[in-house]
């Protein structure tokens, strides 16, 4: 380790010590040795609950892995929610394996993932545990891995029937709220490239104002924001699907493609509303 590796890890250290030295030195002034030691067990309870030396993490390796096949497993989920899978959400799947430029190998464990996902016994709730365990402090790969299912849900069925329902419930069990969920389905229905600059005539003003309204929904802010409240939703965003962030943090190789087209359409709607407001 480097130098600020081996201070990160001796401050962590110092962490979970420091409710148990604090609380035994307390006791032992006030009762003896018999206060020091219960100071010193309250003090390790204030340690566990104020974040103590957190467990071990799995690489970003076994979690890009976890991941990868996650997506197709709980996208088969989905699709199979009203009881069949329709030619137009096998399409939508294969959509997504193609714009995430999987390589031939990929796409055959993609489908076969997609598969056991429609298989009658496959666990749900088992298969979201594993990779909320799998991205423990990986808050941004839980998005990623929900706008993924959205994307293929909007282009399967466009969210009818109980595929939304369903939906829900992996948010749940994600930990992400159905704000947010919502959010991610007005975003996912922009199409791409909606916030460029194409030469050509002046679009009409009704176009225009139609899409600084997406632009604003993309950073999830409203028109009235100030420049600034602007500004931070912009970065906010930007990091949530930075590709290097987000593969540094376990995202495979072969999702940094939406992330990479998510950041694209964040750059341009932060864009879009400059040019507006200049």
């Amino acid at each position: 380790m480097g130098g600020v590796s081996w201070a990160c890890y001796y401050s962590k250290r110092a962490m979970g010590w420091t409710g148990k030295v604090i609380g035994g030195l307390i006791g032992l002034l006030a009762l003896g040795p018999f206060g020091a030691a219960l100071g010193a067990l309250l003090g390790h309870q204030f340690d566990t609950q104020s974040g103590g030396p957190a467990e071990p993490q799995e690489s970003p390796h076994a979690v890009g892995e976890q991941f990868f096949r996650a997506v197709f497993r709980v996208m088969g989920h989905l699709a199979k929610a009203d009881g069949r899978v329709s030619e137009q959400e096998i399409a939508a799947a294969r959509a997504v394996m193609s714009d995430l430029r999987l390589s031939p190998a990929q796409i055959q464990t993609a489908i076969e993932c997609f598969t056991a996902g429609k298989q009658p016994g496959f666990d749900l709730d088992a298969e979201l545990a594993a990779l909320r365990r799998a991205c423990a402090g990986r808050p941004d790969l839980l998005r990623i891995f929900l706008e993924l299912q959205v994307r293929a849900a909007l282009a399967g069925n466009n969210l009818e029937g109980p595929v939304r329902a369903l939906l829900h419930r992996v948010a749940s069990r994600l930990g992400v709220s159905f704000l947010e969920l919502a959010h991610m389905e007005v975003v996912l229905r922009i199409r791409g490239g909606a916030f460029r600059r194409e030469p050509g005539p002046e679009p009409s003003r009704s176009t225009r104002e139609e899409q600084l309204r997406q632009a604003y929904s993309v950073l999830g802010v409203d028109a009235q924001a100030s420049d600034a409240e602007v500004a931070r939703a912009y970065r906010r965003q930007l990091s949530r699907h930075h590709p290097d962030k987000l593969k540094a943090n376990g995202l495979p190789d072969s999702m940094i493609e939406h992330a990479k087209q998510r950041t694209q359409q964040i750059i341009e709607a932060y864009e879009l509303i400059r040019r507006c407001r200049t």
